[in-house]
């Protein structure tokens, strides 16, 4: 029996086994408090001193302005309410509309208590327009929170543009990173970004640990208290293990992340090309070329609202896929906000599958799901009054018009 196929490396990432060795002495035997200051005690904290190093040279930053946090949510949430604390008088917090509930909902926590949000528009490509970004900044703007690339379509945003007008404007620029980073360069040293919000399990490191990036001199409020650590920014004794995790796994992203771009571009183009012969109402959601290298997210045109059925028919044949944010699966049968954002009718926001990549995709994983993508699709017979759109990685013009 042929093994299953995991392309949905956007909602978690399997552990690479070197990660694996690299986190074992810590979840057997070497279990000190890194607080502590006997011989296993410091031990662990030399452990997590050379994670962040890891995680730092992953940014180009410097090691003393990484805090390591529970999850990528975590570092958001301490991202938003740590630069804008409720109740704190008069403040104005800029995001975009098609953010990750780590950053939205902090933002709607903000509005209770009075703070002015703007969420900014995106094209039908999900992309924010730098200049509504300039429109929308006033004097209270305190923050700007824009993610580098889209957990859904993969659209990757003009960062430095965004983060420059920002600058400009003396208002604090966070980036949710959590899909971006060990995927595409990121470098505080060309990039000013303020705050930069990672996740482990992204970059095929454990869950339950996250890293929020935080530029020297910039002055947080700490929505975690106790003991003080991470610089008082968030008390907990640390996961020694997980923390390790994430350290050998930025240090894997950074050695390999030229090499493996390429061969996720590779095998992405080569589903795309192949679906246009195979799948010819088959269409491409989000920006044809800015966009993550093992990312798709495809519709298909008369089965928008059958896209649950594709999801299960793929899985029923061995094939791990998904039709949107793991977050967001307890809306599955809601249109996605992201597409209604971009344009898309009710409709046909129901129906995207999003096709992720990862480190160990195959060549041979990706024959196997061209083959029975196709075959899903034909079982469920799509409406045949419905036009057929070509899958062509430059129909954005028309994609969320159609």
């Amino acid at each position: 029996m042929a093994s299953r196929i995991y392309f949905d490396h956007s909602a978690t990432t399997p552990i690479d086994p070197r990660v694996m060795v690299a986190m074992e002495p810590f979840l057997n035997g070497s279990f000190g408090n890194p607080s502590s200051l006997h011989r296993e005690g410091r031990k662990a904290r030399a452990a997590v001193e050379k994670a962040r190093a890891q995680v730092a040279a992953l940014l180009g930053a410097d090691s003393s302005e990484i805090v390591f946090t529970g999850s990528g949510t975590e570092a958001d949430n301490l991202a938003i309410l740590g630069a804008v604390p409720a109740n704190d008088g008069p403040s104005h917090v800029v995001t975009s509309s098609i953010e990750h509930a780590g950053v939205l909902e902090p933002c709607r926590f903000l509005e209770r208590f009075g703070t002015k949000v703007t969420y900014l528009p995106v094209d039908n490509y999900g992309m924010v327009d730098p200049q509504s970004l300039h429109r929308a900044l006033c004097a209270e703007t305190r923050l700007v929170s824009v993610m580098a690339a889209n957990n859904v379509i993969g659209t990757l945003q003009p960062l430095a543009e965004l983060a420059r007008i920002t600058k400009q404007h003396g208002a604090l620029f966070h980036t949710d990173a959590i899909q971006a980073a060990g995927k595409i360069p990121l470098d505080v040293n060309q990039l000013p970004a303020d705050l930069i919000s990672l996740s482990a399990h992204k970059l095929h490191g454990p869950k339950g640990v996250g890293v929020l990036y935080v530029r020297r001199g910039v002055e947080l409020n700490p929505i975690v208290f106790g003991g003080g650590q991470e610089r008082g920014l968030r008390s907990a004794t640390e996961n020694v293990a997980g923390i390790v995790g994430f350290g050998a796994a930025a240090a894997l992203a950074r050695e390999e992340m030229k090499e493996e771009t390429t061969q996720l571009v590779g095998l992405r183009e080569r589903i795309l090309a192949r679906l246009r012969v195979t799948v010819p109402h088959a269409y491409l959601i989000g920006h044809p070329v800015k966009r993550l290298p093992g990312h798709l997210c495809l519709g298909f045109k008369g089965l928008e609202g059958e896209v649950l059925k594709i999801l299960l028919g793929l899985d029923e044949k061995g094939v791990a896929v998904s039709s949107g944010s793991a977050c967001s699966a307890h809306h599955a049968g809601n249109p996605s906000e992201i597409l209604l954002a971009m344009g898309f009718d009710p409709e046909r926001a129901r129906g995207s599958l999003r096709v992720t990549l990862g480190r160990f995709s195959t060549d041979d994983e990706v024959n196997r799901f061209l083959e029975i993508l196709p075959r899903v699709l034909d079982s469920l017979k799509p409406a045949g009054n419905r036009r057929e759109q070509p899958l062509n990685v430059e129909i954005g013009e028309t994609q969320a018009a159609g």
